[in-house]
């Protein structure tokens, strides 16, 4: 396995209502040699099984569930367990049974925070899909800590809510058409990206 490219070492994506055809649809456009980890929360139900079998057939990168204290290591893509919280630690993910947050575990904003904490301005922070607020307190803090926003463009996602208050609450994000976001990460490796532009500017 290739190390990391130099640049950002994490992408943090967090998704709700509508989720999985934005998550295949992000995960079938990584190229197999996309060296960053990527870590995803979508909100689901305890019972849930067939998300990670679900992406692994359209993706070239490897798809499973974190455990705790499990290494990230780069070209792989780690989803949060069903009913626990996913936090990053400097090299490994942690898994949390804490309470909810905005009536979700695992939590967007839990990871999002995590991940800011961890690797700062080494962090991507994507907001996808979704019904509900969550992910937009999170995403606020990997900005704050130098990190990149991505917002799936509003008008392209199965439920409007969750990107709308993610660019409310970090109005610098770059918003971009679903289809456009894996493109957009594939040209991110090895550099940084200048700061995103306010919506509309």
């Amino acid at each position: 396995m290739a190390a990391p490219a130099r640049g950002y070492g994490l992408v943090a994506v967090g998704v709700s209502a509508g989720g999985l055809l934005a998550l295949r649809t992000l995960v079938a456009g990584l190229p197999a040699d996309f060296g960053i980890p990527v870590a995803v929360v979508q909100h689901r139900s305890k019972d849930s099984e067939l998300l990670c079998d679900l992406l692994q057939e359209c993706s070239h990168l490897e798809v499973g569930e974190a455990s705790d204290k499990e290494a990230i290591v780069p070209g792989r893509i780690y989803v949060a367990p069903p009913d626990y919280h996913l936090l990053v630690e400097p090299g490994y993910f942690a898994l949390s049974t804490d309470e909810p947050v905005r009536f979700s575990r695992p939590s967007i904003d839990v990871m999002f925070a995590s991940a800011a904490d961890a690797y700062a301005l080494d962090t991507i922070g994507i907001v996808l899909t979704g019904a509900n607020a969550d992910g937009a307190r999170g995403l606020r803090k990997i900005v704050d800590r130098g990190g990149h926003a991505l917002v799936q463009d509003p008008a392209t996602a199965e439920v409007k809510v969750m990107p709308q208050a993610a660019i409310r609450a970090v109005p610098e994000a770059c918003v971009l058409p679903m289809a456009e976001i894996p493109a957009y990460l594939a040209g991110i490796r090895g550099r940084r990206m200048p700061p995103c532009r306010k919506v509309g500017a």
